[in-house]
C-alpha cells in the first residue's frame, strides 16, 4: 500500500470510528468501500471486519450498562447463518464481480434502509432473527451490517441509546463469524492481508477515533452522523461498482 494510499485509509477509519461512536454505525460503512477501493475486494473487506471488531470491542465496555441483552441474545446466535453462504460467494466469486456485487448491495441497503421510515411494527423475535441472519451476509460479502441493523431498529421501534449501545456486541459478533467463516471455508486467509505494519497503523488509529467521537458526540446528533456516513459510503459504493464493472469488461474483452 503506497503512502497516499494508506492516509486515506488512516482518515475513512477515523471518520468511521467517529460516526461509530457517535450514532452507533459507521465503521463498516465508511471504511469498507474505502479499503475496498484501495486494497481489493476480498483484503478489503477482511481488514474492515478486522477494524470494526477492534471498534466494536473498545465501544461494548463504554456502552455495555445500556445493552439490551434479550435482542443481543436474540440476534447475535443466527449471525452464523448468514456468514457461512457469504462466505462460499467470496470464495467463488472473482475480484471484479466482487467489487460490483459489493458496490452494488451497499447503494441496495443504504437505499433500502432509507424507504422503510413508516414501516409498520414486527414482532422483535422474527425479526431479531432475520436481522442477525442479514446481518452476518452482509458483513461477510461486503463488511457492512448497518443497514440490516437500522431496519430493524425502525421496525421494533428501537430506542436510539439501546440500540448504539447493543449493536457493539453484536458488530463484534458478526467480526469474528466472518473472518472464521471466510478462513475456515478457503475465501481468504493470512496470507490474503495486507503487511502487519498496515495492519498495527489501521487497528491503532481505532481508539483514537473512538476517543474522538466521544468529544464529538457531545456537539453532534445521531441524525447528523448518520447522514455523513451515507454519503461517505454512497460516494465509495458508486466507485466500487464503477471500477468492478470497468474490470469486468477488461476481463471480458480480454478474453474475447
Amino acid at each position: 500500500m503506497e503512502a497516499g494510499e494508506l492516509v486515506v485509509v488512516v482518515a475513512a477509519v477515523l471518520l468511521g470510528c467517529l460516526l461509530q461512536r457517535t450514532s452507533g454505525m459507521g465503521t463498516g460503512l465508511v471504511v469498507s468501500p474505502t479499503l475496498v477501493l484501495a486494497i481489493g475486494p476480498v483484503t478489503g473487506v477482511v481488514l474492515t471486519n478486522i477494524t470494526t471488531m477492534v471498534s466494536a470491542l473498545l465501544m461494548t465496555i463504554a456502552v455495555r450498562a445500556d445493552i439490551d441483552r434479550g435482542r443481543l441474545v436474540r440476534i447475535a446466535p443466527v449471525v452464523v447463518l448468514g456468514s457461512v453462504p457469504a462466505a462460499l460467494v467470496v470464495r467463488a466469486v472473482e475480484p471484479g464481480w466482487l467489487e460490483v456485487i459489493i458496490g452494488a448491495v451497499l447503494l441496495l441497503a443504504l437505499g433500502g434502509s432509507g424507504l422503510v421510515r413508516d414501516m409498520p411494527d414486527l414482532p422483535a423475535t422474527p425479526a431479531g432473527l432475520f436481522a442477525g441472519v442479514a446481518g452476518g451476509f452482509l458483513n461477510t460479502a461486503v463488511g457492512v451490517a448497518a443497514p440490516a441493523m437500522l431496519v430493524y431498529a425502525r421496525a421494533t421501534r428501537w430506542a436510539q441509546r439501546s440500540f448504539a449501545a447493543t449493536l457493539q456486541p453484536i458488530f463484534l459478533t458478526m467480526g469474528s463469524m466472518s473472518l472464521l467463516s471466510k478462513w475456515a471455508l478457503g475465501a481468504t486467509g493470512p496470507g490474503g492481508l495486507p503487511s502487519w505494519p498496515v495492519i498495527a497503523v489501521v487497528v491503532g488509529t481505532v481508539p483514537v477515533g473512538v476517543l474522538l467521537g466521544g468529544r464529538v458526540a457531545r456537539h453532534v446528533t445521531a441524525t447528523a452522523a448518520r447522514r455523513t456516513a451515507v454519503v461517505v459510503v454512497s460516494i465509495g459504493a458508486a466507485g466500487t461498482l464503477v471500477r468492478g464493472v470497468v474490470q469486468v469488461l477488461q476481463s471480458g474483452a480480454g478474453g474475447a
